[in-house]
């Protein structure tokens, strides 16, 4: 809806379905539109965050060149006017340069100040806590977007480092199962969240993101043993809370695939339930089809694509370790394939015979 005859349109149906008299502010609502046309797609703003990174990366290393990194209270008192000066900027400009400048400003503050913390003996624990606070307090004082997505990954980034750092590497898989059922109410309750108030219908999109983003690397820690610790013995317990939620899932998809008799609900629940059940040793697979699931649902075509890489990323990756010839491996990757394309076939019909009806 790009102009004012195409909102009109809009209006005058609501409108016209609707028994009461309904008053709208066109003019308002034209305008809302305007802005939000001018806002950058979240490729661009990722490019954005990678310029940021970069450029902070070569001021660093001019600042250490400097002697700064001798001097513990200088990391301290740059770090704190980097950080501060980070969100200034991004809370009073909102243009893509600008945001270059607020990302890097802002990551080479927490870098500086988690160098300067650590080498004053401070330990990685009260670091971490401070990380956290300060990210968190960031996310609700500047409420934009790319600031607020790069917030929510420093929290988790914080959280994830102090479960490895005090060795409690069974925290990982109750940290990735927390974060699945978040993620999953953020994209089922997306309407009543954003409606709840203006803050969190500005904060929704980056938080989701990031804690998407969140959710696939704990998914990584979990499905790559060789990068921490993790016991193999327990890995099904957070395979278990990702597929009850995977079912709980479901029951919102029949709604959109319009399956209202029993016997068909029952029949895709225990498919469905054994085609997981494959995976029980894999929580990084079947929490990649959670996400598909949730974009297909939503609609949400950025995590679908995220989430189909994932998943082909995470069954190669599974099947690869599993200790088979490569016959074996062949047949199960070939049988998965071929009960994947069944199940693409029956939802594709179904939704099919949906849009003619």
């Amino acid at each position: 809806m790009r102009n004012k005859e195409e909102i009109k349109e809009v209006l005058d149906y609501f409108q016209a379905i609707d028994h009461k008299e309904l008053k709208f502010d066109e003019e308002a609502i034209l305008a809302a539109y305007q802005k939000n046309d001018g806002h950058q797609s979240l490729a661009i703003k990722i490019l954005s965050i990678f310029g940021g990174i970069s450029a902070g990366i070569v001021f660093l290393g001019a600042l250490f060149i400097t002697g700064i990194y001798d001097s513990d209270s200088g990391l301290l008192i740059f770090g704190i006017l980097a950080v501060i000066g980070g969100l200034l900027i991004n809370k009073i400009y909102d243009k893509i340069i600008i945001d270059t400048l607020s990302v890097s400003s802002y990551i080479i503050g927490f870098i500086l100040l988690g160098v300067g913390l650590i080498k004053m003996e401070m330990s990685e624990n009260t670091v971490c806590f401070l990380f956290i606070l300060i990210a968190f307090a960031s996310l609700l004082i500047v409420r934009t977007y790319i600031i607020s997505f790069i917030s929510v990954l420093i929290i988790n980034g914080a959280i994830v480092t102090l479960i490895v750092s005090n060795n409690n590497f069974s925290g990982i898989q109750i940290y990735t199962s927390f974060l699945g059922i978040i993620v999953t109410a953020l994209f089922l309750k997306e309407a009543k969240i954003i409606s709840m108030n203006t803050a969190f219908s500005k904060l929704y999109n980056p938080v989701r993101i990031g804690l998407l983003f969140s959710f696939l690397a704990g998914l990584v820690l979990l499905g790559k043993s060789n990068i921490i610790n993790i016991s193999r013995d327990y890995l099904w317990v957070s395979s278990v809370i990702i597929i009850l939620i995977i079912l709980y899932v479901l029951s919102y998809l029949f709604d959109v695939l319009n399956i209202s008799s029993t016997k068909q609900k029952g029949g895709i629940y225990v498919v469905s339930l054994f085609i997981l059940l494959t995976t029980l040793l894999s929580p990084a697979i079947s929490g990649a089809i959670l996400i598909i699931l949730l974009s297909f649902l939503v609609n949400y075509k950025t995590s679908l694509v995220m989430g189909i890489i994932a998943f082909i990323y995470f069954v190669s990756q599974y099947y690869y370790d599993l200790h088979f010839t490569l016959l074996t491996k062949s047949i199960f990757l070939f049988s998965s394939g071929v009960l994947f394309l069944v199940l693409y076939l029956l939802t594709r019909k179904k939704l099919t015979s949906n849009e003619k009806v």
